[in-house]
Order: structure tokens, then C-alpha cells, then sequence
């Protein structure tokens, strides 16, 4: 079993590549094994291009080894028509004896049909293999299809007293807590997740453009409380650049090719009524970016699943205080004299 694990983890490692460039569709990877060598492997770059298994199949140069070789893939191969043809016809009309796969499909198109697929075609299938980490690998794919809802990133800076903003600020832009290798960071993070999301007075106070300007990779959604309407219409949040989704109290916009209102219920559960709209809107994962009152909202309804918090080295003294959350602590790292604070809720 061991020689499986040797391989699963190859196909992770190669699945990791398409972070943030998938969506909707998961992260998978694919090698094919002959006596003990790869001879094959590739892993899914981008929705509608080929699969993982397509990849590996086309990088393996003599196709007569398909016949006596095993073919390892991150998540069942799929048994459907999408935007690509199935991927379990592929390896039942190339014979490929052996099919060894991480983990099953939680999309209800597949779902264990690709494995009842390749068994019935008379193919020998191992299932959950390093099963826990390929699960942990598409937490946001699985999230979304299990939970009905986006996988939920807590983000925030504060200061060594505790604060996230001072009280007073000179010009509208944001007031910086880290360093820029932490700034930079969070692009990359923003880059990885498909959406991203702030309340009222944080498009009001700074107004962030939320893109990725300082990393390579895709903008993510952007996403906006703004109850009142009370955004100014100048306010890149409202440029119609990037898709944008408002949340609003009274739908007085007009909706634009990249600029969405939504009507939520401001006296009700504004974190669960949120998660729920983007779950209509294909979202797999968001990241929350704060203010205090937004992040506090989603924390005391028990909707989120990692919170990453910076600790910079600027104190205020005063100003507003930095959300609170109980829970253990799983991994710190420093990034230079900031540091990096992860937590993961389990509930």
C-alpha cells in the first residue's frame, strides 16, 4: 500500500498547480505508472480544458504500456459530459488494467458513478488512498458541494493593543498595520480564492480595489455590504472593472455586466443569507476582509472555516478593536517581524 501513497502524493503535488485557475471545477492530479516508473503525468490547469487523466494519458510516449500500467488520480474520475468528455471512457478504451484513486467525488454528477463506471468495464479499483488529504486538498470543492455554501477565510491585521484601525485617519486609503511581504501575500491569497469580501465602511474608508495587483493570477469575485447604498458611485468597488456582488438593503441600482445587487434582510442572519446567494452565484470560496462588524458577524454565526490574522508591529493605542474569536490555535509563522496567526473550525 505503501507504493500507493508514493504515487497519490505525486498526483497532489501536481494538483496544487491549478490553484486558483479551476474553478468551478477541483483541483485534481494524474500519474500513470509502468513497473514502478511514471511514465505519464499531468494534473487540470483550467475549466473546460482537459482533465488531469487527459493530460497524463497524452504525455505518455509508448501508448501500448497504457494496457499493463496503473493509472493514479487525486479524485474519481469523472463519468459525465461537461465541458470535456468523461474521463472514465478514456481509461476504459485505452485498457488501462489498474485504476488507484485518493478520494470520491462529492459532486452528485459523479458521486461514485466513475468508480462503478470503471469497475463494471472490468477494471481493478483501489479507493481512498491518502483519502484525509485529498479531501483537504479540494476543502473548497468539497465545501461547496456538501455544505451547499463557499468555503469562509477570516482575514485581518491588528496591532500588538489589539486594534484593526485607528480612530482617526488623515485621507481615505488604507492605514497599514504589516509589512509589504504581508501585503503581498494576501494578493496571493486573494489570487488562490474566488471571491473576496468587505463591509460598508471599509469601501467607504479605504477604498480598496481588492484585486491582485501585487501577484500574478485571476481577480477574484468582489463582494460588498452596502445597506444604505451609502458607497460613493466613484468607488472602485462600483467601477464595473471586476464582477462585482452588492448586498444591498432596497435594490436602487440597475444591474451592469459586472456590477450585481443582491437584496438581503438586514434584521435576519446577514452572514447565512449571504453564504446562500453565493452559493447561487457558483462561489466555491471567499475570503472575509473585514471591517470588525462584518467579520464579527460571520464569527458569531459560526460561518467560517479558517481565520488568518496578521500581528503587525504598529500600535494605535486607540480605534477600533479587532474581532474576537475563541479557538485553539494551529499554526503560527512570522513574516519578518509580523506574525502570521492560523486558526481552522472544526465545529
Amino acid at each position: 500500500m505503501k507504493i500507493h501513497e508514493k504515487y497519490l502524493a505525486r498526483c497532489i503535488q501536481l494538483a496544487k498547480n491549478g490553484l486558483g485557475t479551476t474553478y468551478p471545477n477541483p483541483m485534481v492530479g494524474s500519474v500513470i505508472v509502468y513497473e514502478d516508473q511514471i511514465i505519464g503525468e499531468g494534473w487540470h490547469k483550467k475549466a473546460g480544458e482537459p482533465h488531469a487523466e487527459v493530460n497524463a494519458v497524452n504525455a505518455v510516449k509508448d501508448k501500448s504500456l497504457l494496457r499493463k500500467a496503473t493509472i493514479y488520480v487525486s479524485l474519481e474520475p469523472c463519468s459525465h459530459f461537461g465541458k470535456t468528455p468523461p474521463c472514465c471512457d478514456l481509461i476504459i478504451q485505452n485498457k488501462i488494467p489498474n485504476v488507484v484513486i485518493g478520494t470520491v467525488d462529492p459532486n452528485e454528477k459523479v458521486a461514485g458513478k466513475g468508480i462503478r463506471r470503471l469497475r463494471e468495464a472490468g477494471i481493478n479499483v483501489t479507493v481512498g488512498i491518502l483519502e484525509n488529504k485529498c479531501n483537504a486538498l479540494n476543502k473548497r470543492f468539497f465545501t461547496f458541494h456538501r455544505q451547499k455554501r463557499p468555503y469562509i477565510i477570516l482575514k485581518w491585521a491588528e496591532s500588538p493593543d489589539g486594534f484593526i484601525a485607528p480612530t482617526e485617519r488623515n485621507e481615505q486609503k488604507p492605514v497599514w498595520i504589516t509589512n509589504p511581504y504581508s501585503r503581498q501575500l494576501v494578493h496571493k491569497w486573494r489570487s488562490e480564492e474566488q471571491a473576496i469580501l468587505v463591509g460598508t465602511q471599509t469601501a467607504i474608508d479605504d477604498n480598496p480595489k481588492l484585486d491582485v495587483r501585487d501577484w500574478s493570477g485571476n481577480n477574484p469575485v468582489r463582494i460588498v455590504l452596502d445597506k444604505n447604498n451609502r458607497i460613493p458611485k466613484e468607488a472602485y468597488l462600483l467601477d464595473n472593472q471586476i464582477k462585482t456582488i452588492v448586498f444591498c438593503q432596497t435594490e436602487t441600482n440597475i444591474n451592469r455586466e459586472k456590477l450585481i445587487f443582491e437584496v438581503i434582510d438586514f434584521k435576519q442572519n446577514i452572514a447565512l443569507q449571504i453564504v446562500e446567494i453565493l452559493f447561487q452565484h457558483h462561489i466555491q470560496s471567499v475570503i472575509i476582509e473585514g471591517g470588525r462588524q462584518t467579520l464579527q458577524t460571520f464569527i458569531d454565526e459560526n460561518l467560517w472555516d479558517e481565520a488568518r490574522i496578521f500581528k503587525g508591529k504598529t500600535s494605535f493605542k486607540n480605534g477600533t478593536k479587532a474581532p474576537h474569536l475563541q479557538t485553539n490555535t494551529n499554526q503560527k509563522q512570522f513574516i519578518l517581524k509580523d506574525e502570521l496567526i492560523i486558526f481552522t473550525n472544526h465545529d
